[in-house]
């Protein structure tokens, strides 16, 4: 398989709601691509650790991530439980690498989902992971990050996120990651 051209800010296809998968037998291929697109993103942008089928194009409900040593494939996934805890984190995007959105997720989240294999799974999230798993589910929904921003004051690029918070990070955003996709 190969890497694929990632659809980026503007693209209606990323506005699209992602159908559910009808033919498994097709999927290996798509998360295939969806490794190899974002292992090439990762090397040539230095972060990344998830993307949906419809970043590349195929508006299917299926996730590939890779976080903390560990690979996911998702098919089909459905939220069973997100928590009402909240934190606020800057996030960002492979559809648009260069610009950060200032949001909150659900500190847990539990989903349901078909695994690689073709076997039902659930997944209990915490932290970066129930994040990440969010970002990624909002994009099979046609929602993208800057649609969850705070207010108005809540977007930044990354060069000047760098310049007014990456040397205060640690003490400004100890819940906050400040790449994700």
């Amino acid at each position: 398989m190969a890497e694929r051209r990632i659809r980026q800010l503007g693209d209606p296809v990323l506005r699209q709601v992602s159908t559910p998968v009808q033919d498994p037998d097709l999927t290996a291929a798509v998360l295939q691509d969806l490794r190899d697109t974002l292992h090439e993103f990762r090397r040539t942008h230095g972060f990344g650790r998830g993307i949906s089928a419809v970043q590349i194009g195929i508006t299917e409900r299926i996730i590939y991530m890779e976080i903390d040593g560990l690979s996911y494939s998702l098919i089909n996934p459905v939220f069973e439980y997100m928590s009402d805890e909240r934190f606020a984190l800057w996030d960002d995007c492979f559809s648009f690498p260069d610009l950060l959105v200032w949001l909150e997720r659900s500190e847990n989240v539990c989903i349901r989902y078909t695994g690689e294999q073709g076997s039902d799974q659930v997944l209990a999230a915490t932290g970066p992971l129930s994040e990440l798993i969010q970002h990624e589910m909002d994009h099979l929904d046609g929602v993208l990050a800057i649609d969850r921003a705070l207010d108005k004051n809540s977007l930044c690029t990354r060069d000047e996120w760098q310049r007014r918070h990456a040397s205060r990070r640690p003490a400004a955003f100890p819940r906050s990651v400040a790449v994700r996709d």
